[in-house]
């Protein structure tokens, strides 16, 4: 029944994540749709620290569980033991009430002999003595008979105390073994009890070891839920930065269309000038022509070239190290450093102190959007972070096969940009 409701609950909650995955994403801008992705991945990431807790609370309770159930066989055995001390303890009881029937029964009829010689001898008293006496031959005869009296009484009084030994002996002996019976009976009972109490809470902690299994199986079903809504909000990133590139390619196009049809009509106009124009306005025409060239050229850089200087200073002198290592948990720009380290010496090599960790440097400065990205720029991807150069481009540390290196910066999903200087 427990199980059923178990299924029951877990049939619920999927229900319950297909709904919230489900959710179309509303937003249009990029940098709403960021901002969006920067939410879903610290839910997620609060959601993953959760399913860490409760997997490491369950490990504990399963180390518990395996604790009761060693006690549980312990004590079974202990009470298996005494369970056959106990027989043992019957037998030698049933052995011992043996002995002591016997014991009885002899000391009985020794006694009863003894009884009726004594009652014979003391009954007749001065008579029995007397006729002893006067039926002597001699003195020596009467001496004997005398002795013999008394040696028989001896005889029989010491057999009868010798009985009464053996038989309070005995008596003594089923005491002890029906005292170490008892024991043994109190130790089983406090045992068994013991046993009762150990079933209760291995009953409880397997019960608990269940709920957290249905809470494990609720939190990854949450996480499923923000990652699917941060690959659906990034795929609609990549949509619109195609659309933006698109619409930015046409009106390049356009306006070089339209600098080549003010270039063709001053060709033109100059050449329908006088053949004879003065050297100046010849030259005047040169310099306009080399205006024209030089505009045309500014206007064909990449965006890389805009920006703050310090920014356009800080991605140079990260590219200066493109090849150097990779190493986990490194700083060095020289000796090797992990993506995180990587940013954070580049960024102190000028003056700034970074936090260590990728999560903690998707916090620093302010946050912009990737239509305005400049160079030094820091791009965080959730878990891994780099430095923006421009031209849609970062410098990183990769990994231990590539090193540090330039990567597109649309590789992975954006959760966020900041910007420091």
């Amino acid at each position: 029944m427990k199980r059923r409701w178990v299924q029951a609950l877990c049939v619920m909650l999927s229900l319950i994540m297909f709904l919230m995955v489900a959710d179309p994403v509303w937003a249009t801008t990029i940098s709403d749709l960021q901002n969006d992705v920067k939410k879903n991945q610290s839910q997620l990431n609060n959601v993953n620290k959760q399913i860490a807790d409760y997997k490491g609370a369950q490990a504990d309770i399963g180390d518990e569980i395996a604790e009761l159930d060693n006690e549980m066989v312990a004590l079974l055995t202990d009470i298996n033991l005494i369970e056959e001390a106990i027989a043992d303890k019957e037998e030698d009881i049933a052995q011992t009430q043996v002995e002591y029937d016997a014991a009885v029964a002899v000391e009985k009829e020794q006694y009863e002999s003894m009884k009726i010689r004594i009652q014979f001898m003391y009954e007749k008293g001065e008579i029995s003595y007397l006729q002893l006496f006067f039926g002597a031959k001699s003195m020596s005869d009467m001496t004997n008979k005398a002795n013999y009296v008394e040696e028989l009484y001896e005889y029989d009084r010491k057999l009868l105390e010798e009985y009464e030994a053996a038989v309070q002996q005995v008596a003594a002996l089923q005491d002890t073994l029906e005292e170490e019976k008892s024991e043994l009976e109190t130790s089983k009972t406090e045992l068994e009890e013991e046993q009762a109490y150990v079933e209760e809470v291995l009953a409880q902690k397997q019960q608990e070891y269940e709920n957290y299994s249905v809470v494990l199986a609720k939190a990854k079903q949450e996480a499923a839920a923000y990652t699917t809504r941060i690959k659906q909000e990034t795929a609609q990133i990549r949509k619109l930065e195609e659309e933006e590139r698109k619409r930015k390619e046409e009106e390049e196009r356009k306006r070089k269309e339209e600098e080549e049809r003010k270039k063709k009509e001053q060709e033109a106009l100059l050449a329908s000038q006088q053949e004879d124009a003065s050297d100046d306005e010849a030259s005047s025409d040169s310099e306009e022509e080399e205006k024209q060239e030089e505009k045309k050229a500014e206007t064909s850089k990449p965006s890389s070239g805009s920006g703050s200087s310090k920014g356009q200073q800080i991605a140079e002198f990260a590219c200066k190290y493109i090849g150097y290592p990779y190493v986990a948990g490194g700083t060095s720009l020289t000796n090797g450093a992990d993506c995180s380290g990587f940013v954070m010496a580049v960024y102190q090599a000028f003056g700034y102190s970074l936090p260590r960790s990728s999560y903690a440097q998707s916090g620093v400065g302010k946050s912009v959007s990737y239509s305005e990205a400049q160079p030094g720029d820091i791009i965080y991807y959730g878990g891994h972070v780099g430095i923006y150069i421009g031209n849609g481009q970062i410098v990183h540390a990769s990994t231990e096969r590539t090193g540090i290196k330039i990567t597109s910066a649309t590789y992975r999903s954006i959760i966020t940009i900041r910007r420091v200087v």
